[in-house]
Parts: C-alpha cells; sequence; structure tokens
C-alpha cells in the first residue's frame, strides 16, 4: 500500500465524510429546521426509544443531499483534469451510474449510522457514549453494505477506510468538540 493509494482512499470517502459533519453543522446553523423531528416519531421498545431524539430527519436529508452532490463534484473534478483516482482503488468509475453511486453512498452512511444508533439503544447506551470503533466507523460498515455488492471494491480498500475513516473520525471530533460543534469528543 503506498501513500497514492491512501489519498485515493481518501478521495472516494470525502463526500461521507463532509455528509457525516453535516448534522451538527445544520443543527448549529438551524438550517431545515421544519425537519428538525425524530426519525423514530418517539417510538419506544420497552421503554427504551428506537433511535432516539437526536437522529433526525434534517440530519438524515442533508447526509443525503451533501454525500450525492460533492460524490458528482468529485468525479467531476477527477474526470476534468483526468486524474484516475477511482482507479486507484481498482474501481472503474463509469461503469456505474455517478447519480446512483452518491446515492447509494449516502444511504449507505446513513443506514450505518442509523443501524448503530439502533443498537446503541438495545445496549441502553445513551447518545453521545462512547461506542468505539462503530461511533467513528458506521458509515464505513454502510457503505461497504450497500457499494460492495454493485462495485466489487478488493478488501484492501474497506479495511483501509476503516482503518482511516477510525483515525479521521476521532481527530475531526475532538476538533469539532473543542469548537463546540460536537457534545462527544470521540
Amino acid at each position: 500500500m503506498n501513500f497514492l493509494y491512501i489519498l485515493s482512499c481518501i478521495y472516494f470517502f470525502i463526500p461521507a465524510y463532509i455528509a457525516n459533519a453535516t448534522p451538527p453543522l445544520a443543527n448549529t446553523f438551524n438550517i431545515l429546521n421544519c425537519l428538525n423531528k425524530p426519525i423514530d416519531g418517539g417510538l419506544e421498545i420497552k421503554g427504551v426509544p428506537v433511535l432516539g431524539n437526536h437522529k433526525t430527519w434534517r440530519g438524515l436529508v442533508c447526509e443525503i443531499i451533501t454525500c450525492t452532490l460533492l460524490t458528482q463534484l468529485l468525479i467531476y473534478i477527477n474526470d476534468y483534469y483526468n486524474l484516475s483516482i477511482y482507479n486507484n482503488i481498482g474501481l472503474d468509475i463509469h461503469l456505474i451510474n455517478s447519480w446512483l453511486l452518491g446515492l447509494l453512498l449516502s444511504i449507505g452512511i446513513v443506514f450505518g449510522d442509523i443501524f448503530f444508533a439502533f443498537v446503541k439503544r438495545r445496549l441502553k447506551l445513551r447518545p453521545g457514549t462512547a461506542f468505539i470503533p462503530f461511533d467513528q466507523t458506521n458509515y464505513v460498515i454502510g457503505a461497504f453494505i450497500f457499494l460492495q455488492p454493485i462495485l466489487s471494491l478488493p478488501l484492501k480498500f474497506w479495511l483501509t477506510l476503516f482503518l482511516l475513516t477510525l483515525f479521521i473520525h476521532i481527530v475531526c471530533n475532538r476538533v469539532g468538540y473543542n469548537l463546540g460543534l460536537h457534545k462527544a469528543k470521540w
């Protein structure tokens, strides 16, 4: 594995990284307040919220729109400058519709986040409680579930992305916590 491969993995996943940061930013800057409603509608299972009131429609919509549009932008940049970034990770980007790729990536990252929120509630962990490494990598796992059947990327790609994301997420969340954008350090 070389540095170019690592950069290519990051480039592929930049839309997910940025989209993952949009819910707290949307909350901080009061964007789409009309969608600031819990996805689970306040439902509970045995007295425990299904997801919790912090998983909102606003966050879901912001993540899907951001990730889908950024995927388009990065594919355009790759093609315009003939960068061959996707080839570095073993992906012929033109074998899949770019909008479908962006949508599946965004649905995958939202699914990973919501699934592990559901698991945390079943384990009776409160929102913001550390659930390492899943708090940091849930969206990589979700992206794997939704993209791997279509893209058939090498396992090396997903493992690299998992480890990179664990590190990047911890660093970015620490910065967000110190700036007052997050309530959790991890």
